[in-house]
């Protein structure tokens, strides 16, 4: 079977079409044709040796796909065969609170990623694709559509009437718009393209602001609000946007820490944090559980996530290339069939 990995060192210049042995299914696993795969920012991360510098190489990248069951293992209902199924992202997280043990079990880092032909995961490791939803647009829920989920749902309690703030049109950002929207918030949306702003207003976004014609625009998102403040923030900056973030928040808001797309470190006053009660939520994804109380919103409300990009298996460096740039406004796909 054919994989797409990284052999020896880091960079993209170092992706490879390899020729891989099919994997053997073991009691109570599911052998999986890979159909599509999306990407997200960790994966370019992780290929560049920026994300974790000691991972053991070879690797095959990426976290998120979607396939169909070609074979199932002892102790597994044969009624698994056919079903079209997307593995979790990280694979012992299934229900509960995150732990050290379950996070090692993430796919595309440290464990073998999702860019290949056929791979074999736990049957209790997989959630069943919504059926409404084309390949492309299913494999792109693992990680930035649940992490827009948890963010929102899970711990941001968001009900209608609220307002959320999200940074960028990027996968996360764009999930957590369509999100927004499906609950009746009011959504603000910041990016550096107008072109992007009007894409996410007609996802239902309310507002938008282009931040670089507007460097204050924390201030601007709370003005909007008649200068009470957003009450959250889906935060996919880090450090180079948090300031923003926490002069656009409410006193007694929250902020969803997400991303690190400006970067990890930086100064920043945290007295505001203290003085106006503001919560600061990391979020990493999250479990089976959530993922299936996901799905089934999605289905009920037949949300369709965006997809900017599709290429083919044998374009792997043309889609990391367009990540890297930036430039997309959803999801970056590779359909591997």
């Amino acid at each position: 079977m054919k994989a797409v990995q990284i052999s020896e060192d880091f960079g993209l210049d170092n992706l490879e079409m390899v020729q891989r042995t099919s994997p053997e299914v073991g009691p109570g696993q599911l052998k999986i044709a890979m159909r599509c795969v999306s990407l997200n920012f960790r994966d370019l991360m992780m290929i560049q040796g920026l994300y974790n510098p000691r991972q053991p190489l070879p690797l095959i990248p990426c976290s998120d796909g979607v396939g169909e069951v070609i074979a199932v293992g002892d102790g597994v209902d044969d009624d698994w065969i056919g079903r079209r199924v997307i593995p979790i992202f990280a694979q012992q997280w299934r229900s509960g609170e995150p732990t050290k043990k379950k996070l090692k079990t993430t796919l595309g880092g440290p464990l073998d990623g999702t860019l290949v032909e056929e791979m074999v995961v736990s049957s209790e490791s997989v959630v069943e694709a919504p059926e409404h939803l084309t390949d492309a647009e299913a494999a792109t829920l693992p990680c930035a559509g649940l992490t827009a989920w948890n963010a929102l749902v899970e711990q941001g309690d968001l009900t209608s009437g609220q307002t959320l703030l999200t940074l960028g049109t990027g996968g996360v950002s764009t999930f957590a718009v369509q999100f927004g929207d499906m609950l009746g918030a009011r959504v603000i949306v910041t990016s550096s393209s107008d072109e992007k702003l009007a894409r996410a207003r007609s996802l239902g976004a309310a507002e938008g602001i282009n931040y670089r014609d507007d460097a204050d625009w924390g201030k601007t998102a709370k003005a909007m609000t008649g200068g009470r403040g957003v009450d959250l923030v889906v935060e996919v900056g880090g450090a180079g946007t948090l300031e923003q973030s926490l002069r656009a928040v409410r006193i007694g808001g929250q902020i969803s820490l997400i991303g690190v797309l400006s970067g990890g470190q930086q100064d920043l006053n945290i007295i505001p944090v203290l003085m106006r009660n503001i919560r600061i939520q990391g979020v990493i994804v999250g479990h089976r559980e959530m993922f299936q109380r996901m799905n089934r919103a999605i289905a009920l409300h037949e949300m369709r996530p965006v997809v900017d990009r599709e290429f083919a298996f044998d374009e792997v460096r043309r889609a990391f290339d367009c990540m890297a740039a930036g430039e997309h406004c959803g999801k970056i796909c590779i359909h591997i069939d």
